[in-house]
């Protein structure tokens, strides 16, 4: 049987050798506290695996035939409600029934307490197949940890004393219904004048009678027409650049449901785009009419929320596109290695068999990037919720000031590694992507651009990769910006990294640790001429 996980060694590998399971699965798991969890990281990893082999055969045998369907079918707008073909609706019914929504979801919210690291490569087996299935299923378990997440860092996730896990928060509602599949979350973050620069955002959030109150339009909503939307809203209002919350620091964020327990309705969606790809998936206008809002954090927080939401979304959409890539790879290799030209299949022609291992070799080297950018990223943020609970006056427990010190040191060194990887990862993983997905195309001829290979629907659903959660331009200017940071505090270290680079490509006596300092070379040289 097809099992898009149980056939992809390069990924198998990380699960098997390739990832430090365990600071993952103790900062996961409380320390294995939970009588209900794991009691070993051995048998977690075991769990994990059994259920990444469920899932690629569920994608391979259920989502996949029918791409081509979910693809010529599209969400319709009918009297101002969204309407999914019956193909996908019969699809997510199915993934409601496996409780894929609460993967990472603590058990607690009727979740199943995995790590992200275990949302992101389901990500990847979704995308395989079809993005669109891939992104409206991520604005279902993603949009819970969000809440979960914000709770936490606002102080009013409540504690088990005992395991130490979260059991309680105040969006409790919005948790479970996502996790049992009735509703699911979106981010509510662009506007008609306002895209990358959020400064511009003019979606308002007033404070009426103790209520606070969102009003405005947001667009390009993947799967706005949900029930909970977290809107990043301006409620504050200053032309003096020397207030405290003028731009940026005039944005709060919300948790925003669309409609009320009665039914009522606060957010509707205008329009649904049509756009080149992503066919399955609904894109909105969403308009929100004095919608009853719940503030997270405190006013002026927004964007730092934003920040947080949309860390986690590049990573995402780098495990995407890399499971786009694998597409495009192995839809090209099938065919080369079908296809007679001169005598001999196309794959062994020489320019083709490199095409082939140009692409195989960059998706290694992508999938190593998103691992790593990942693991990274949930460990500084599930050992910071650990560190600011254990500073809660109502928390049963305490760490000492070597145990506190030593866990901040931690989080610094994860902090800085998500930071790096996260820029570098979306930038190559959805740039690559569009690569891929021409080269496929290139490499089918003129059977590529018929629909009937599907191979142009990759390069349709790929080409937005670059563009939306953070444009390439943005992540290389981030990228940018912290190398040339860190040469300037300190330029010691960088001359000192410098000459080992240029010694090293020089001296080693391996081939491939030559190659490496030779691109740190350049790498630095680059770094000096900025």
């Amino acid at each position: 049987m097809p099992n898009y996980y149980a056939d992809n060694e390069d990924l198998r590998y990380y699960i098997e050798r390739g990832v430090d399971w365990e600071p993952l699965v103790r900062a996961t798991e409380a320390d294995l506290r939970d009588p209900e969890g794991p009691s070993t990281v051995e048998e977690a990893v075991s769990t994990y695996t059994d259920v990444l082999d469920m899932i690629g055969r569920f994608v391979a045998e259920e989502v996949q035939p029918r791409v081509p369907t979910i693809d010529a079918e599209h969400p319709r707008l009918v009297d101002g409600r969204v309407v999914y073909p019956e193909a996908f609706t019969e699809l997510f019914d199915q993934v409601k029934e496996l409780g894929l929504h609460g993967l990472c979801v603590p058990r607690a919210f009727g979740g199943l307490n995995a790590p992200l690291l275990l949302l992101q490569i389901q990500n990847e087996l979704f995308a395989r197949a079809d993005v669109s299935v891939c992104a409206h299923h991520g604005f279902h378990g993603g949009m819970a940890m969000a809440a979960m997440a914000y709770n936490t860092l606002e102080g009013t996730a409540t504690f088990d004393p005992v395991t130490r896990q979260v059991v309680d928060t105040r969006f409790r509602q919005c948790i479970e219904e996502i996790v049992t599949g009735e509703a699911w979350g979106s981010m509510d973050i662009t506007e008609p004048d306002a895209g990358s620069d959020m400064a511009r955002l003019t979606v308002k959030g007033e404070l009426v009678d103790g209520t606070w109150h969102v009003s405005g339009t947001k667009v390009f909503i993947t799967s706005g027409h949900g029930r909970w939307h977290f809107v990043i809203a301006r409620t504050e209002e200053s032309s003096d650049p020397d207030d405290p919350f003028a731009g940026l620091a005039g944005l709060s964020m919300f948790l925003v449901p669309a409609w009320d327990d009665a039914g009522t309705r606060y957010a509707f969606v205008d329009k649904l785009e049509e756009k080149l790809g992503h066919n399955g998936s609904a894109t909105c206008v969403v308009r929100f009419e004095s919608a009853p809002a719940h503030l997270i954090g405190e006013r002026g927080e927004g964007f730092k929320y934003m920040l947080m939401l949309m860390n986690g979304a590049r990573v995402g959409v780098g495990f995407e596109s890399l499971g786009l890539c694998e597409a495009a790879y192995r839809a090209a290799k099938a065919y080369a290695a079908e296809r007679t030209s001169m005598g001999k299949t196309i794959d062994r022609h020489e320019m083709i068999a490199d095409y082939l291992d140009e692409m195989y070799t960059d998706i290694q080297a992508i999938r190593a990037l998103a691992v790593h950018a990942c693991v990274h990223e949930e460990l500084q943020r599930k050992l910071q919720i650990q560190l600011d609970a254990a500073a809660r006056p109502d928390t049963p427990w305490s760490l000492t000031d070597a145990e506190r010190a030593d866990t901040e040191r931690t989080i610094r060194r994860h902090r800085r590694r998500a930071r790096h990887l996260t820029p570098l990862l979306k930038y190559l993983a959805s740039e690559k992507a569009v690569e891929m997905a021409r080269r496929a195309i290139q490499i089918h001829g003129g059977a590529g651009y018929i629909k009937e290979y599907g191979v142009e629907k990759l390069l349709r659903d790929a080409v937005v990769m670059p563009i939306y959660e953070g444009t390439s331009q943005i992540q290389s200017l981030m990228a940018m910006k912290d190398n040339l940071m860190g040469v300037v505090r300190n330029p010691r270290r960088f001359l000192r990294e410098s000459a080992k680079a240029r010694w090293n490509a020089m001296s080693a006596r391996d081939p491939l640790e030559a190659r490496v300092a030779r691109l740190q070379v350049v790498k630095n040289e680059t770094l000096r001429f900025l």
